[in-house]
């Protein structure tokens, strides 16, 4: 289909040929134990990486929001841990459409990984496709020698974010965006002039990425298209559903850009305007929110 993502079968090739490192990136919001996940059964091989501690840093309090990104140093160091060489093709997947998996996929992107796949179809793809799984705690991978350099993926903050990108699209569920719910954040609601494009509709009912064409209509119905170049920015609420939303646009070959903050840094700041109901019309973000 494209670069972004690899079928389970050619992944089960790979694995036979010239094996590429495989993560199996388990993770969910709230009370969820990925580790356990994995040794009940994963793919021979795959190596588990902790999402809240090896794909994002520690919260330094509201304003860098839930799941800052690493450093480049505290990424190398996990990549190393995992196997990674420089030059070896990576794999990543999860149970739960790559909503998971994606930051793994990003962040190795943003940090000079050329050759860095999403599993179509995650974890029950491969199990649909005929292949193996086994339990337990995987070996001890040896220690990589890859060398990461930030800057690869463009990254926009809360100021160019209140600045008004031409599309800011929000990734997370309908009912988040129009303010009905919210779990986890201070406030509920969406930036203003955000276009609401839940993450979950970028796949098919087998929980594959829907085709290339099909992705560049659902964004071309919102005036996102590859050809006019426009800024496009897309945030969820803490930055990792979103890098799935960025897989699906560069898909349908449009670039996009990550707010890692996200909607629980913009909603800790006060003077940052937010807004309810379905449509993106609000307050000029960059007048503080009258």
């Amino acid at each position: 289909m494209s670069d972004v993502v690899i079928d389970p079968l050619d992944l089960a090739e790979m694995l036979l040929a010239t094996p590429p490192v495989v993560l199996d990136v388990r993770w969910q919001l709230g009370d969820f134990d990925g580790r356990r996940a994995y040794r009940e059964g994963h793919i021979p091989g795959a190596v588990y990486v902790d999402l809240d501690t090896e794909l994002a840093a520690p919260p330094a309090g509201p304003a860098g929001g839930r799941h800052p990104l690493p450093t480049v140093d505290e990424l190398q160091d996990a990549a190393r841990r995992w196997g990674l060489d420089d030059g070896v093709p990576v794999v990543v997947y999860d149970d739960s459409g790559n909503l998971a998996a994606a930051r793994a996929w990003w962040l190795l992107r943003w940090a000079g990984v050329a050759d860095v796949r999403l599993l179509d179809g995650g974890l029950e793809g491969w199990r649909r496709a005929g292949l193996r799984t086994t339990t337990g705690d995987g070996g001890r991978p040896r220690p990589g020698t890859v060398t990461l350099t930030p800057g690869r993926l463009d990254v926009a903050d809360v100021d160019d974010v209140a600045a008004g990108p031409a599309f800011l699209l929000d990734a997370r569920a309908g009912e988040r965006y129009r303010g009905e719910v919210e779990p986890v954040d201070p406030r509920a609601g969406h930036i203003p002039g955000a276009l609401s494009v839940p993450t979950a509709d970028n796949l098919d009912d087998a929980g594959r990425f829907r085709s290339p064409d099909e992705l560049r209509a659902r964004f071309g119905d919102l005036g996102v298209v590859p050809e006019d170049g426009d800024d496009v920015v897309v945030y969820c609420g803490s930055g990792i559903n979103a890098a799935h939303q960025i897989a699906a646009l560069a898909i349908a070959g449009i670039d996009a850009t990550l707010f890692p903050g996200s909607f629980s840094q913009w909603s800790s700041e006060p003077e940052r305007p937010v807004v309810d109901g379905p449509r993106p019309a609000g307050p000029d973000v960059s007048a503080g929110g009258a």
